[in-house]
């Protein structure tokens, strides 16, 4: 397979994640980033050896295949369709926008001109999700029936150098986080049918206790205490948590029960961690990640504590599935359709009834065994 060319629009925090990413990988090379501060991706492209473009120009460059666009929620959507206009593939972190209807857009608009959307998160892809899976689907809990999701905290801006966005349209809780969770639910368990929930505002302003910004004040604008329910296709209901106005707690990021047993999977935040399976009511045993990629540490949080966090795979994977004429797993019908069920809990809390979801998406194919991003290649090559 030849490497592919990539675009950055939007040069903030989490811009490093996905140029440290691609400088490690041979399927993809980035060759110019943009930002609306001309000096921000100056700044950039000084550090990681790149071109420092406008907009316009990276649009326009004939080498770029995919942009990856990673501007602020309530820009996702006029970016997106800026790009595929542009005749590009389109790639963003979640949400896919701010809004629903926006959402819907920029895939039509894709499907429209036979251009690919892809969106974050790819945390899925991780060793730890992929095994999670991997036992579902061989049975070793039954049939799952039931489950639990807790995203709790005391939100953002107690470390983010600019937090305010989180408390506007497209942020809080459910809208940032939520996704890691729900791509995961429907990873393992397929589509979501049916949501109930109600929302609350715990604070209505916070304070910034974070650098450069520390005392300053956000008025918030969007819930930060979101309590639901799910109801897959399959049949399986869970309750969700999530939550930025919580200290401390004890529960675990996603526990599912099964007819024969039951599973804990770690945070979706991350690629790695241990599962936990208890098969009936046997004692809790590790499942085995090995044989799976993306899920050595490779960062060490600001905590000190390592991580997995390989945080560019589905651009990876969308790169190799458009030379080998597949389907990519972080797809935007799988993106539409977590952000339609992300959307449901606040309409469900305002409507005072449950919501079913209309959009439908395939569950993305499991990722085959390996080390590293030689499994998005050999093994799918098209003859």
């Amino acid at each position: 397979m030849g490497t592919t060319t990539i675009g950055i629009i939007g040069c903030g925090n989490i811009s490093d994640a996905y140029l440290k990413g691609a400088a490690a990988s041979q399927l993809i090379k980035v060759k110019a980033c943009a930002d609306l501060r001309p000096e921000a991706a100056q700044a950039k492209a000084r550090l990681y050896g790149i071109e420092a473009k406008s907009v316009e120009a990276l649009l326009a460059d004939p080498e770029i295949e995919i942009v990856i666009n990673l501007t602020v929620p309530a820009a996702h959507a006029s970016v997106s369709l800026q790009i595929l206009n542009a005749g590009k593939h389109v790639y963003l972190e979640k949400p896919l926008s701010a809004q629903l209807a926006d959402a819907r857009a920029v895939v039509a608009s894709a499907d429209a001109k036979g251009l690919r959307v892809g969106c974050a998160p790819d945390t899925f892809f991780g060793a730890s999700h992929q095994a999670a899976r991997h036992a579902i689907d061989g049975g070793r809990i039954g049939q799952p029936v039931g489950g639990t999701v807790a995203v709790l905290s005391h939100g953002m801006e107690h470390w983010h150098p600019n937090p305010g966005f989180f408390f506007k349209a497209g942020g809080g809780p459910i809208l940032d986080l939520g996704p890691y969770y729900i791509t995961q639910l429907v990873n393992m368990l397929g589509p979501v049918a049916r949501v109930a929930g109600v929302t609350t505002i715990g604070n209505a302003t916070r304070t910034i206790s974070s650098e450069p910004l520390k005392g300053q004040s956000i008025d918030v604008e969007v819930p930060t205490t979101v309590n639901g329910l799910l109801q897959f296709a399959s049949g399986a209901n869970l309750t969700l948590s999530a939550s930025w106005d919580v200290w401390r707690h004890q529960r675990a990021p996603i526990e599912i029960y099964g007819t024969e047993g039951s599973m804990l999977v770690p945070d979706p935040n991350f690629f790695g961690g241990t599962p936990m399976i208890s098969e009936r009511d046997a004692p809790w045993q590790p499942l085995d990640i090995s044989a799976h990629p993306f899920g050595v540490n490779n960062r060490t949080k600001g905590s000190g504590e390592a991580v997995a966090d390989y945080r560019i795979v589905g651009v990876l994977d969308m790169a190799s599935a458009i030379q080998q004429g597949r389907a990519h797993r972080a797809s935007g019908a799988l993106a539409l359709h977590v952000l339609e069920v992300l959307e449901a809990f606040e309409r469900s809390s305002n409507e005072g009834r449950h919501i079913v979801i209309e959009s439908r998406c395939e569950r993305p194919e499991a990722v085959p065994l390996g080390s590293g991003e030689e499994v998005f290649g050999a093994a799918y090559a098209v003859a």
